[in-house]
């Protein structure tokens, strides 16, 4: 199974090396370190807010996850910088990848 097909079905993995461990980011097939191959890691990962936005109703969120991989996503609630969250909602739309945190 790809990162994306995961994504459509709307589950967050991120892709782990095997060989040598390594968190991979963007999701690939082969580590960028070792060449050896990933493995989707499947869990309820927690991240921590960097940096928010708010644009009319909508806030938006950069959200930090396993200390190096950082995503835009859309809350709800009015977020705080250094909060943890996790992510509620995801997928594909278009082509594009969304994500939604609480």
């Amino acid at each position: 199974m790809s990162f994306e097909d995961e994504l459509s079905k709307g589950q967050f993995c991120i892709p782990e090396c095997l060989a040598c461990k390594k968190i991979i980011w963007p999701p690939s097939e082969f580590c960028d370190s070792c060449n050896g191959k990933t493995s989707l890691k499947k869990e309820e990962f927690e991240g921590k807010i960097i940096e928010f936005s708010k644009q009319n109703e909508n806030y938006f969120c950069l959200v930090e996850f396993c200390g190096s991989i950082r995503l835009m996503a859309k809350m709800e609630s009015s977020p705080e910088k250094n909060q943890i969250v996790k992510i509620s909602k995801c997928g594909m739309d278009k082509g594009s990848y969304f994500f939604h945190v609480i």
